[in-house]
């Protein structure tokens, strides 16, 4: 039997303050797979995911990342295994150039010069910002500047790569291009992210963790999760648009979709 590659096994976590944040949280995400993390702000979702990486430590509990336990690890260590791509990326950014901010990843990690160039191209292609690499960060604009903090991680190659609210303050055409990246990322990364976008949750994620006070709510496929728009209630969250239509509608499947979904049952 194929072990998770993460395996999350009652975790506790408070911080200094007194906070919980995190009680007995059990887990496991497979190798491969998109697992989207959704929650109302305060729910735990960003403090769950900092355990994956060792940016936080349990005050309780285990977290294991590809057979290591992260509290022996460092963040430094683990990051062959897990890159986080923070929400907002001001935090995420220092260097002088696009290329130069692209290539610290790879170069600290020891990689070949062979190695750093081929990844570093690999990941301003996938983002559209290969024609932009010799561009001050800070004269991109934000839409960029998300899609900077995403090639600097997937220039580490780590096997899970965090998203956290990748589609925060983008347009449509911004979310269809960090939707176009993640279909592409998946073929050979995990992918995890954070969310408040139930529509763009539905289309890519292939399981969702429901977080609320601090504990795993439900975790299911998105049909099993959109249809059961009470439960959703309790996290101030709502099914995707569709959904909503589909659930207000009598002889339409409360777990409908998509679209074309909705219009076969019509």
């Amino acid at each position: 039997m194929t072990e998770p590659f993460i395996k999350v096994r009652g975790l506790k976590f408070t911080y200094p303050g007194g906070v919980t944040a995190l009680k007995n949280i059990d887990l496991e995400i497979m190798k491969g797979e998109v697992v989207a993390i959704i929650g109302q702000n305060g729910s735990g979702k960003t403090t769950l995911v900092k355990h994956f990486n060792g940016l936080l430590k349990p005050t309780r509990g285990d977290v294991i990342v590809n057979g290591k336990d992260t509290e022996n690890f460092t963040t430094s260590q683990l990051s062959r295994d897990v890159g986080y791509v923070f929400q907002n990326p001001d935090d995420q950014l220092f260097t002088s150039k696009v290329i130069e901010e692209v290539r610290f990843g790879p170069k600290n990690l020891k990689f070949s010069e062979k190695e750093i160039n081929e990844k570093v191209k690999y990941a301003l292609k996938i983002t559209g910002l290969l024609k932009k690499r010799n561009i001050h960060p800070l004269d991109l604009n934000l839409d960029e500047k998300k899609l900077l903090t995403i090639a600097s991680i997937v220039a580490m190659n780590p096997q899970v790569i965090i998203l956290d609210e990748p589609t925060g303050g983008q347009d449509h055409k911004g979310v269809k291009k960090i939707e176009k990246i993640i279909n592409e990322l998946k073929k050979t990364h995990t992918i995890i992210l954070i969310s408040h976008d139930m529509d763009f949750v539905a289309r890519v994620a292939g399981k969702i963790i429901v977080m609320h006070s601090a504990r795993i709510l439900m975790t299911g496929t998105p049909k099993e999760v959109f249809a059961k728009p009470d439960l959703l209630k309790k996290t101030f969250l709502k099914p995707p648009s569709i959904t909503q239509l589909a659930q207000s509608m009598k002889g339409i499947r409360n777990d409908t979709l998509t679209i074309d979904e909705f219009v076969e049952q019509l």
